[in-house]
């Protein structure tokens, strides 16, 4: 029991792998708070997992006031909080010409403004706790994708902001860590790619450049870093960002050296 008696707050944790993460703090010992937009999908969850070692906060992390929000009722459910993982996070696609400010704000606002204000707002519990945030980027914070400018935008931010807030808060008693995460197959990535074109069982054709090790990373293997990252093994590393990936790499494309 790795995380026993530890009480997590988990955004995005309704779907893909913040819900992995969430099953899998608990059969670690945590209590988690679970938290997504879907009230019915929710608490849904939340009577499966077990609703003795679960809370669930619904709402929308675009809106500039929620966080504190969330914040409040998370300390509310179990009376303090000891780890916050940022994971929520939007994917929606757009090159440079279809990203106008508004598609630009709201990518920035849930992707990098909401963990900023979150942190903010949980700062006292944490340092309380001694306690520690993790939270979720990508690989594509070093450089991206065309579609994904705004995505890769928020991910860059975000792991300045790791950088940052470890340093200055390291006295306090706070960690602040991240987890770079590679191509990770969600069922709504597996949607997404259906949308692209590439067709059913889509996976199992991918070329081996891009899955050197057979396949590509599950949700439950990132849940399963995760543990590590927001418990008290991890004490006292801090101001790390980690990159969960097949290949070592700066941005997307692994080299083809090799190929036909």
């Amino acid at each position: 029991m790795r995380l026993q008696d530890q009480v997590i707050l988990i955004t995005g944790s309704t779907t893909g792998i913040g819900e992995h993460m969430a099953r899998r703090f608990l059969a670690e010992g945590a209590k988690v708070i679970l938290h997504g937009r879907d009230t019915a999908r929710g608490q849904a969850l939340r009577q499966e997992l077990g609703p003795e070692r679960t809370a669930f906060c619904q709402g929308d992390l675009a809106d500039a006031s929620y966080p504190e929000k969330l914040a409040a009722e998370a300390l509310a459910a179990f009376g303090r909080v000891d780890a916050l993982v940022n994971n929520a996070a939007l994917t929606t696609r757009g090159k440079i010409e279809e990203t106008d400010a508004a598609f630009f704000d709201r990518i920035l606002a849930v992707n990098t403004r909401a963990p900023l204000l979150l942190i903010r707002a949980l700062l006292p519990a944490l340092q309380a706790a001694k306690g520690c945030v993790l939270n979720i980027g990508s690989v594509l914070a070093h450089c991206g994708q065309a579609n994904l400018l705004a995505y890769s935008v928020s991910k860059g931010a975000l792991m300045t902001m790791t950088r940052n807030l470890a340093d200055s808060l390291g006295p306090r008693g706070v960690r602040v860590n991240q987890l770079n995460v590679g191509w990770t197959l969600t069922e709504n990535e597996y949607q997404v790619k259906l949308g692209d074109g590439l067709g059913a069982g889509w996976p199992e054709r991918l070329p081996a450049y891009v899955i050197p090790l057979g396949r590509l990373l599950k949700p439950e293997d990132i849940a399963a870093a995760a543990v590590y990252w927001a418990g008290r093994e991890s004490y006292p590393v801090t101001g790390t960002v980690a990159e969960l990936e097949q290949y070592p790499l700066i941005g997307r494309y692994t080299n083809h050296e090799g190929d036909a």
